[in-house]
C-alpha cells in the first residue's frame, strides 16, 4: 500500500524583484500535479501576492488625484510618503490567508498556500515576516531565492513590457526606485545566525536558499533540479 505524499501547507517565496520569484511560481503553475507533488511536495496551489496590493495602492492615489483628492499613500512618481505601507501589504496577506482558514478549517488537506514578497532595507525581510500572522508562522517554510543586487537590477530592466505594468510576470521598477528601496535587504543577516531556522515571535520557520545565478529561471530543467534540491532540504528540517 503507498503512503500518501507530503504537502507543504505554507512556503512563503521571497527574494530582490526580478530574483526569480514569479518565475518559479509559473513554472509550477505549467507542472503536472502529480509531479508537481512528488518532486516538489506541491499538490494544487493558491498564491498570495503583494504585488496586487502595491499596484492597487497606485490605481487608489491616481483616481483620488484625478479627482481633485489628495493621494494617500504616494507621490506623483509613485514613491511611498509612508513606509509602513509595506507591513500594511504583510497584513493584508494574513487576513486574506485566515479568511481561508476560516471558510474551510481544513484547507490544508488540499492546498498549499505561496506567499510571495520582495523587500529591501536593513530590516526589510525580518521586518515583514514579523507581520505575518501566527497561523502562517506556525505552518510557515521559507525559500529565499538568492541574487546579487546588480542581477536584479539586470532581470527587472530585461522582463519589462510596456503595457504590462501591472502583471506578475513582467512588472518592472526604474533604476531610481530599485536602488531607493532594495540596494540593499538583510538577508545574509538572517543567514548569518543560524543556517537552518529564521526565528520570528518564537515560530522556528526551516528555510532553504535557491541559488539562481547563474540563472536557472529560464530553463524548466534547472529550476526543477534546484527546486527539488530546496523542497527536499525544506522537507527533512
Amino acid at each position: 500500500m503507498s503512503t500518501p505524499e507530503t504537502q507543504f501547507p505554507i512556503l512563503i517565496i521571497t527574494g530582490r524583484p526580478a530574483a526569480g520569484k514569479s518565475e518559479l511560481i509559473d513554472f509550477l503553475k505549467k507542472c503536472d500535479t502529480a509531479e508537481r507533488l512528488h518532486r516538489f511536495h506541491i499538490g494544487e496551489f493558491e498564491e498570495l501576492d503583494d504585488f496586487l496590493y502595491v499596484w492597487e495602492t497606485f490605481e487608489i492615489d491616481d483616481i483620488l488625484t484625478r479627482n481633485g483628492k489628495p493621494r494617500i499613500w504616494t507621490d506623483e512618481k509613485y514613491f511611498f510618503t509612508d513606509n509602513w505601507i509595506w507591513n500594511l501589504y504583510i497584513e493584508r496577506i494574513s487576513l486574506e490567508y485566515r479568511k481561508k482558514l476560516a471558510r474551510d478549517p481544513r484547507y490544508h488537506d488540499r492546498m498549499t498556500t505561496l506567499i510571495e514578497f520582495a523587500r529591501g532595507g536593513e530590516k526589510g525581510i525580518e521586518e515583514a515576516l514579523s507581520y505575518l500572522h501566527e497561523e502562517i508562522l506556525k505552518r510557515a517554510r521559507l525559500i529565499y531565492i538568492r541574487v546579487s543586487y546588480e542581477e536584479s537590477a539586470r532581470k527587472n530592466r530585461r522582463r519589462a513590457r510596456k503595457g504590462m505594468e501591472d502583471s506578475i510576470l513582467y512588472h518592472s521598477l526604474p533604476d531610481s526606485k530599485m536602488e531607493f528601496y532594495y540596494k540593499t535587504n538583510d538577508w545574509e543577516k538572517l543567514e548569518a545566525r543560524d543556517p537552518k531556522y529564521i526565528e520570528v515571535k518564537g515560530f522556528k520557520i526551516p528555510y532553504a536558499v535557491f541559488e539562481n545565478e547563474p540563472e536557472k529561471t529560464l530553463d524548466p530543467v534547472q529550476i526543477g533540479n534546484e527546486l527539488q534540491r530546496v523542497t527536499t532540504r525544506l522537507l527533512n528540517d
